[in-house]
């Protein structure tokens, strides 16, 4: 079907093309509702606007209104279904996913303190719970009303905070309240099974891990970030969506890849960060204090980070390694002898490139590691 460009009437800003198939790809109320009222001002005797023109420009109004009702309608929906979530915990995971989930269009009811809070656990938690529009309670007050309850605290007292929450009556909220149906946690070794008491009383349980990092004084977007997600299939479907609302993705991990999984998040991170601390050991050698050596190093660790990103490992590699030059790599081991721990470090990333990247002079240098 052929389009028509139409002269949009007096009191309009834009100009659109618009077909009857198609409709119109953009527009406003406000000059839609000009346009309606202009209807009667059209000259169809002029050049710019024939008669079968009239109902192209009809249809068009009409699509733009019904587009721009139907937005509306579609995030009151969003807002409306998004849910509310209660936070178990203050440390640096509650501090950042709370913020974000209420960015995201969650109300975060509570900030739930575990039994017998310290006084900075308490003083954070209430700061954290003004922050997002909440109430700090410890677990015993807690109303437990919110439709998920998100457990953020450390590995090794999950499972006794399940329990405790479990006991607490969870399942028997005051009257009249939305009771919590589903709980997650966060630990990325541990499975959803550590919230088996809650799944006692009735929940559905997940655990959903990002692959980020949160320290204390940073805030990583969340744009792309993946989560790991395990457990109950009613529990994992509302993680998921949680996921997409923060601008996250998601994908479904095995039960018995959790443990892998992890080990292997240690190292994109944490173990990241031993090695780059190491860095500024062997940086003390060449005469550099830490702090110049951090950050002498970023431009050289960022290109490569980039490299790898965008070139893979193989050709992202270069050095003495790659050119097999051994009387060099002879040199380094000669050198850090009176740092064993360095050494030690250098050695095994070294028989880790022997095996995984492109090395010349293999034989030579691995009697080198030896």
């Amino acid at each position: 079907m052929t389009s028509r460009r139409v002269r949009i009437p007096p009191g309009s800003s834009t100009m659109s093309v618009v077909t009857r198939k198609t409709g119109p790809s953009y527009a406003t109320l406000d000059e839609t509702t000009r346009a309606f009222g202009d209807f009667a001002e059209l000259d169809f005797d002029g050049e710019d606007v024939e008669p079968s023109d009239f109902s192209d420009f009809a249809i068009a109004a009409i699509l733009r209104y019904a587009a721009r009702v139907r937005r509306i309608r579609t995030n009151r929906e969003v807002s409306n279904q998004a849910g509310t979530v209660a936070i178990v915990g203050s440390g640096s995971l509650a501090s950042f996913l709370s913020p974000a989930l209420r960015e995201a269009g969650y109300k975060i009811t509570e900030i739930i303190l575990r039994a017998r809070p310290g006084a900075e656990a308490m003083r954070r938690g209430r700061a954290l719970a003004r922050k997002v529009g909440a109430k700090a309670v410890g677990m015993e007050n807690a109303a437990l009303d919110a439709s998920v309850l998100w457990l953020c605290v450390p590995d090794r007292e999950i499972r006794a905070v399940a329990v405790a929450l479990a006991k607490s009556g969870v399942s028997t909220t005051r009257r009249g309240a939305a009771r919590s149906r589903i709980a997650f946690h966060s630990s990325g070794a541990l499975l959803s099974d550590e919230l088996a008491p809650l799944r006692s009383a009735g929940f559905a349980v997940a655990s959903m891990h990002p692959l980020m990092t949160f320290v204390s004084g940073a805030r990583p977007s969340l744009a792309g970030v993946p989560f790991a997600v395990e457990g109950d299939r009613a529990a994992t479907k509302i993680a998921r969506r949680v996921v997409r609302d923060l601008g996250a993705e998601s994908f479904i991990l095995p039960a018995r890849r959790k443990v892998a999984y992890h080990a292997w998040a240690t190292m994109t991170s944490p173990l990241l960060v031993a090695y780059l601390a190491t860095l500024e050991q062997a940086a003390r050698q060449a005469g550099l204090a830490r702090e110049d050596a951090r950050r002498m190093s970023l431009p050289i660790i960022l290109q490569t980070i980039e490299n790898y990103g965008r070139l893979g490992p193989a050709n992202s590699f270069s050095g003495p390694f790659i050119r097999g030059d051994a009387g060099t790599v002879a040199k380094h081991l000669a050198l850090l002898k009176s740092d064993h721990l360095t050494r030690a470090v250098y050695v095994t990333l070294a028989r880790a490139a022997l095996k995984r990247l492109p090395v010349k002079n293999r034989k030579e240098l691995r009697r080198l590691l030896e």
